[in-house]
């Protein structure tokens, strides 16, 4: 999860850049930012994702096999 101040920091870059656009450090601080945002969320997508039970309308667990694997492996380490 990214703090509260890199995600005002990405917030207010992007407000400047429609606004007036930024300088090359600020494009580099801003392209860094994103690539920090996505790789957070990313872990974080894939982290519910691989604690998500699939059930069908009777109740049954028709969780997908591969992610089935992927949980054991995880609760494994």
């Amino acid at each position: 999860m990214l703090s509260n101040k890199k995600m005002s920091r990405i917030n207010e870059l992007s407000a400047k850049a429609k606004r007036e656009g930024l300088s090359k450090e600020e494009t580099v601080e801003q392209q860094t930012l994103r690539q920090e945002y996505l790789s957070a969320f990313r872990g974080s997508m894939k982290q519910t994702i691989e604690n998500v039970r699939v059930l069908d309308p009777e109740g049954k667990d028709v969780t997908p096999t591969k992610l089935k694997e992927v949980q054991k492996r995880n609760r494994m380490h």
